[in-house]
């Protein structure tokens, strides 16, 4: 495409020499190379308790392809899965045609009250094997909930901003950010019965959210 353009626009010069031109070159999705981009993550990410297509990595992708952005999703989402998992499977989960990574991994590590210091740890080889690679990352945060104490609380919160900053990676403070800052009790009504998991309107409201920076990641891409 390259040779094609350069082609094609001394070509033009050449015929119109002489005379005033001004030549406006448009940037258009149909002449960008597609991209892969590996979700990593656990539940959340696999769409648990949704049909196929209600969950987040297809409506992610039906929200990026409505934009024009020319990227396959690959949903690498496990159930269960904590920062550990994520850890010991990115390594292979990153095929050769993979250009980037999103990582929202974090939220089964809380549930089990997993140490902060372990969590870090995990996400830190995630983020080493990405860097190697030099693929671009989205670090996506998950808050730690009150009741494991203020100072779990405080310590699990930094991991994301502080990896992100350490590792010049894009980072979005809440996977959960799209929708908004609500009462628990009017957001329930995105959640599933078991109030963890997002419904499809909810997994919507997810992706309006992160849609925009997931482009970021994309525009990273070298």
């Amino acid at each position: 495409m390259r040779l094609f353009l350069k082609g094609f626009l001394t070509y033009g010069v050449r015929a119109l020499r002489g005379k005033a031109v001004v030549l406006v070159l448009i940037a258009s999705p149909a002449w960008a190379e597609p991209v892969t981009v590996l979700a990593l993550g656990d539940s959340l990410t696999q769409g648990f308790g949704l049909p196929a297509e209600d969950g987040f990595v297809p409506q992610l992708q039906g929200w990026l392809d409505a934009q024009g952005d020319q990227v396959t999703l690959v949903n690498g989402g496990v159930s269960g899965d904590t920062t550990a998992g994520g850890a010991a499977r990115v390594d292979w989960s990153l095929t050769p045609e993979v250009d980037a990574m999103i990582v929202a991994l974090g939220g089964n590590d809380m549930l089990r009250g997993i140490a902060p210091e372990v969590a870090r740890e995990n996400l830190t080889a995630i983020l080493d094997v990405a860097k190697a690679r030099d693929l671009p990352v989205l670090l996506v945060g998950l808050p730690a909930p009150g009741n494991y104490g203020v100072e779990y609380k405080t310590a699990f919160d930094a991991i994301y901003p502080e990896l992100a900053e350490q590792y010049d990676v894009l980072y979005l403070q809440s996977f959960f950010a799209g929708m908004g800052e609500g009462q628990p009790s009017e957001l329930q009504q995105f959640f599933q019965a078991d109030g963890i998991h997002p419904n499809a309107e909810g997994v919507a409201q997810i992706v309006d959210g992160m849609g925009p920076i997931v482009q970021e990641l994309i525009q990273e891409i070298e």
